[in-house]
């Protein structure tokens, strides 16, 4: 292990002395992988292009987002600038690293998006959106290339069973009554969040930074932070798919309309989750990490239940959006190709 982690090391540190005149333009491409770009793009999609597809994309991204930081809580791998200072870390991270969360992310969503497109140019530039992620997140010092492969690995699997098995998953899910869709749900966005818990409480308790190996930057509680981003995206599972469940059964709504009603959809959408993140920053950045992962979890429910419940709703309400005829099937929801 050692050895291949030097190997690592000398590998990201060639790529480093390319220069520094890379780290800006990567630093910025680097975002569209990370949770608040794909954020932007799933309630931009869901709102304002297509529902039935922006549905789908938020259980994928989301559904990914748990596994790849429920993977961080129980495999503990560092960052390359943690473990060895002459690497620049140009980003700062708190959570563990493996595997990349950035580049599952990527593959996961903007996979599924070229899954569905009409050109045949859009595979091709989520090819060179996936690959330029990776890139970055090895050359930024932030991942090991073997946080990227595994990152990509775990990434390629979650697509292909989505792209599989989603047309079954939904029929199944929609065939179900509250009083077995509920536990499911539950038990989906809570046993993750108990058994990283366990794990790194009972487990591996204690567990400290090795202080003779790791001597970069090293964050104050990695443990924490990793668990932190699993409650968070467990939290955001648990509110999404409650909210896109409760939807259906409503008789859901149609993100058609004019460009001005989009736009207001948008608008109106997104002013709400700010306002809602602001209050968790002024009321709750004093606590510790578990107290802070537990107000992360209802919180973070909370924003995705209104993102895919409260929204449309009010849309519906306020003469912005429109319901269908009827309530789609797993077929019907799907974007004409």
């Amino acid at each position: 292990m050692d050895t291949l982690r030097e190997a690592e090391h000398a590998g990201i540190r060639w790529l480093q002395e390319l220069g520094a005149w890379l780290a800006p333009p990567l630093e910025a491409l680097t975002l569209l992988g990370s949770q608040g770009v794909l954020i932007a793009l799933m309630v931009t999609v869901f709102w304002c292009v297509h529902a039935g597809l922006g549905a789908r994309l938020f259980v994928a991204v989301v559904a990914s987002a748990v596994l790849n930081n429920l993977l961080k809580s129980v495999l503990y791998g560092p960052r390359p600038y943690w473990y060895d200072p002459r690497i620049t870390g140009y980003a700062q991270h708190g959570s563990f690293g493996m595997p990349s969360g950035h580049s599952q992310a990527a593959v996961v969503a903007y996979g599924y998006l070229a899954a569905h497109a009409r050109r045949r140019w859009v595979p091709w530039a989520a090819v060179a959106v996936v690959a330029v992620v990776a890139f970055s997140r090895v050359y930024l010092g932030v991942h090991y290339f073997s946080d990227v492969v595994v990152g990509l690995l775990v990434g390629g699997a979650l697509l292909w069973l989505v792209l599989r098995y989603e047309e079954r998953a939904l029929a199944w899910w929609l065939s179900l009554d509250a009083t077995r869709w509920v536990p499911l749900l539950l038990a989906a966005s809570l046993v993750p969040c108990a058994a990283a818990t366990v794990w790194q409480t009972v487990v591996r308790g204690s567990w400290a930074v090795p202080a003779g190996e790791w001597i970069g930057a090293v964050p104050a509680d990695p443990a924490g932070h990793s668990l932190l981003g699993l409650y968070t995206t467990s939290g955001a599972l648990l509110g999404g798919a409650l909210g896109l469940t409760l939807l259906y059964r409503r008789g859901w709504y149609s993100a058609a309309g004019t460009l001005t009603a989009r736009a207001a959809r948008l608008a109106l959408g997104v002013s709400v989750v700010v306002l809602v993140l602001a209050v968790e920053r002024v009321l709750f950045r004093d606590l510790g990490a578990f107290p802070s992962a537990l107000v992360s979890f209802a919180v973070y429910g909370a924003v995705a239940f209104w993102a895919t419940f409260g929204a449309p709703e009010m849309f519906v309400r306020a003469g912005l959006a429109l319901r269908p005829e009827r309530p789609p099937t797993a077929r019907s929801d799907r974007p004409a190709r």
